[in-house]
């Protein structure tokens, strides 16, 4: 499997722009009728905002905050909104994570979760590996004894095209650490993001 490629450069709006306005042409409309005269640089905005997170940096994101802490308890954050586009189709998909962990001896700044999150959702996703991904910087930045994410989410390629089933909904979870040796330690915090 090919490794995810990673840009730190600024995608170039005209080139998008004008691909954009070949694409409007293709499907029949008039890419210069007044409605879609300024759709192909909206669109080429939209889609660098949208996938901003190939140019992010995990170390920055975090930005040091960290705070030093005694206990060792578990700390959860749920209902973090998220929005990504699937890759196989680039439609968008919604939903909410929750991320839990166990510190030792440190916590991150509670935005900074949600930061996390928002990072590893502007890419062209699929839901699974993004919820491995979160799961992997959680731990990895807070060195924590265990980590566990779960993400619900709904996915406009299930429900306006294909199936076209506008009820599904898809969870993933990725655990690590103590919340994948523990049973007890996975069961509380599956628990307490009902």
């Amino acid at each position: 499997m090919k490794k995810r490629v990673e840009s730190k450069k600024e995608p170039d709006q005209k080139k998008i722009a004008a691909h954009v306005k070949a694409i409007i042409a293709e499907l029949g409309e008039d890419p210069e009728r007044e409605g879609l005269r300024k759709t192909p640089e909206r669109v080429a905005k939209s889609l660098s905002f949208l996938t901003r997170g190939y140019r992010q940096d995990l170390k920055k994101v975090v930005n040091g905050a960290y705070f030093t802490s005694g206990t060792n308890h578990m700390v959860v954050l749920r209902d973090i909104e998220l929005y990504s586009m699937c890759e196989h189709h680039m439609l968008p998909f919604c939903g909410k994570c929750a991320i839990g962990y166990i510190s030792k001896g440190k916590v991150l700044g509670v935005s900074k979760l949600a930061r996390i999150v928002d990072m590893f959702a502007r890419r062209l996703q699929i839901q699974e590996r993004m919820t491995e991904e979160i799961a992997n910087a959680v731990m990895a930045e807070s060195g924590a004894e265990g980590v566990g994410v779960v993400i619900r989410a709904k996915h406009l390629c299930m429900m306006m095209r294909g199936v076209e089933k506008q009820n599904s909904e898809m969870t993933t979870s990725a655990v690590l650490g103590s919340f994948r040796e523990d049973a007890k330690v996975r069961e509380e915090f599956m628990a307490l993001i009902k």
